[in-house]
């Protein structure tokens, strides 16, 4: 019997009732279940932590990338592990590890890697002490996250269809294309005097668009060090390149306004002027510099016994 702590984000996009019940009772049958709600941002954190150290094995995160970001952040150094159940608009972490995009059919795969004890450590990148398991975005991409989340409830009733919307309408008229917003520089010797668009990638897909996987990185995993991509300029032909790579699997290729690094352990953005930021599509602050960093074996995860990472 597994000790598992629940915490469910109540106002996530697709957690229903029916889901919640469901869910909590194929836990609870051969395990000793534990539930928490997250009521307010930041929440899942602390809650976390404290099942951690009350003594729960896995920790599992019903909810959307936020959630389980939050809930990974509080086990940082904790032996206790940590899993997510799909129940956002996306789920990129949860698909990426390979679990279905589905909550309760999820939940099955989840109890199947428990019985197996598919236990796993896996690296995270960190920016400025945040963990992120997937990505980290600043300059452009936080843009459109932070003009998707103004209007929250249009993401929740339009999904991807918003996401698109947004992006056209931060290209078009949301943001500068002749200044930038930082440099960066890496521990490998990489740099780029000037950038509108940084990520920092800790594994593939880089997100999805429906039930399309998305490649920007495909060479980034959880198990290797990060992987970075930047943007010197930003317009609709460079636009149109960046979705031709995501679309592909081969990933982002170099050219004179991209740039396409592996195997990075630090990285340094530094502003030019403050500037937004997302780990793992959530908005944060903006902030005047960046520093980035890989730590292996930060978290222990749950994968599916077949198909996972």
């Amino acid at each position: 019997m597994v000790r598992v702590s629940l915490i469910i984000n109540p106002v996530a996009s697709s957690v229903t009732r029916r889901a919640r019940v469901v869910i909590q009772k194929a836990l609870a049958a051969d395990h000793d279940l534990s539930v928490y709600e997250t009521s307010r941002h930041g929440q899942g954190v602390r809650l976390a932590r404290r099942a951690a150290r009350s003594g729960a094995d896995v920790v599992v995160a019903l909810g959307g990338d936020g959630t389980i970001n939050e809930a990974a952040n509080g086990l940082l150094g904790e032996s206790c592990a940590v899993v997510p159940l799909p129940g956002g608009s996306t789920n990129v972490f949860a698909r990426a590890l390979g679990y279905p995009n589905d909550a309760i059919e999820a939940t099955g795969v989840l109890l199947e890697a428990l019985t197996a004890r598919n236990i796993v450590p896996a690296g995270v990148g960190m920016a400025n002490e945040r963990a992120f398991l997937f990505n980290l975005g600043a300059g452009f991409d936080a843009a459109v996250v932070a003009r998707v989340e103004r209007r929250g409830q249009l993401k929740r009733w339009f999904g991807h269809p918003y996401f698109i919307y947004s992006t056209l309408a931060t290209l078009f008229s949301g943001i500068d294309h002749g200044t930038a917003w930082f440099s960066v520089e890496t521990d490998s010797g990489h740099s780029v005097k000037r950038a509108q668009q940084v990520s920092a990638i800790n594994t593939t897909p880089y997100t999805f668009l429906g039930s399309t996987p998305l490649h920007l990185t495909p060479e980034a995993t959880i198990h290797t060090p990060l992987s970075m991509m930047a943007l010197t300029k930003l317009s609709p032909g460079v636009l149109v390149r960046l979705v031709h790579a995501l679309r592909s699997e081969d990933g982002l290729a170099e050219s004179k306004n991209t740039r396409h690094w592996s195997n990075i352990h630090q990285a340094t953005i530094t502003g030019f002027r403050p500037f937004p930021y997302q780990v793992d599509g959530e908005i944060i602050d903006p902030v005047d510099d960046l520093q980035i960093s890989y730590r292996p074996d930060a978290i222990n995860l749950v994968l599916p016994v077949r198909g996972g990472h």
